[in-house]
């Protein structure tokens, strides 16, 4: 996951709607049935489907009242949390 990617996605669901995003998701899932992609397309795919799961988050913790900038850093801590115990 990329913090910038994840900050832009949240700034466009700010001006934007939240469910714009959640269909992007859905086409870039339904995407990734496609047979003949290789490898590093799927790695894309899901490098994007992540960073647009992320942002929903984000955008969930500042709904709840959290500043924009503690909720990039609580999802980020939450996310390399879950990565140093694997």
């Amino acid at each position: 996951m990329k913090l910038p990617v994840i900050k832009n996605l949240t700034e466009f669901i700010e001006q934007n709607d939240q469910d714009y995003v959640i269909e992007a998701v859905e086409v870039l899932e339904a995407l990734t049935e496609v047979p003949s992609l290789k490898d590093e397309e799927l790695d894309v795919i899901g490098e994007l489907i992540s960073n647009m799961y992320g942002a929903i988050e984000v955008d969930k913790m500042i709904k709840d009242g959290m500043s924009k900038k503690e909720a990039l850093n609580t999802f980020m801590q939450r996310v390399l949390g879950a990565i140093d115990k694997n």
